[in-house]
């Protein structure tokens, strides 16, 4: 019979929305589900809750935005404690996605470009974003256009497979730009996942030529 509100100390995104109880649910109508999980079908709101209140339980909002929402009958504190132990869990086993780093020289030659490339392949398919640095040595800075041309064309290499999410910029004696892969990559990714060992290189770390 009251508004669960998130605590301040509590950033979970899941429960950053209020959760109705009891006769703070609005909807007139709404789909019940039981403490078994048995659908019982759309009831009215009184129905509903003279239900729970039969099994002195609570009627709980678990999908307001369904038509009608969907609410379930359960010993609140029970649910919620339950609820928040399984958000916890999922946060403790989500691993936060580093923005891994390829540096190399405008004199780098096509095999060791290779090389490089299967690298931040690598990383993109780990779900990272990666920043690819090219950098000037003594008189190649008074022909910046070559460093934006080899940019371009490892941009166009990965071709649909990533996404620029920086486009390339120069600052002092260095060019830089950002990728991640693209929906595409990903899904192609996803689907082709083994059970392989990672290999130890994919941890965050600088390559130079």
């Amino acid at each position: 019979m009251c508004v669960l509100k998130r605590s301040p100390a509590n950033k979970e995104k899941d429960i950053a929305k209020y959760t109705r109880l009891n006769n703070d649910i609005r909807a007139l109508q709404l789909r019940v589900i039981d403490e078994d999980g048995k659908q019982l079908g759309v009831l009215s709101k009184q129905e509903a809750l003279q239900l729970a209140q039969e099994r002195d339980l609570d009627l709980v909002e678990i999908s307001p935005d369904a038509d009608p929402p969907v609410c379930k009958i359960v010993d609140w504190g029970k649910f919620n404690y339950q609820r928040t132990k399984q958000l916890q869990k999922n946060r403790k086993t989500t691993k936060p996605l580093e923005m891994k780093q390829m540096r190399f020289g405008l004199k780098i030659g096509e095999h060791d470009l290779a090389i490089k490339m299967g690298k931040v392949t690598k990383f993109l398919q780990a779900g990272h974003k990666v920043k690819i640095t090219l950098f000037y040595r003594g008189r190649e800075q008074a022909h910046r256009e070559i460093g934006f041309k080899l940019a371009q064309k490892v941009i166009d290499d990965f071709g649909d497979t990533i996404v620029v999410d920086q486009p390339p910029q120069l600052a002092g004696k260095q060019l830089s730009f950002v990728v991640r892969a693209s929906n595409a990559q990903k899904a192609a990714t996803a689907a082709a996942k083994t059970t392989e060992v990672p290999e130890g290189d994919s941890n965050a770390k600088i390559e130079n030529a």
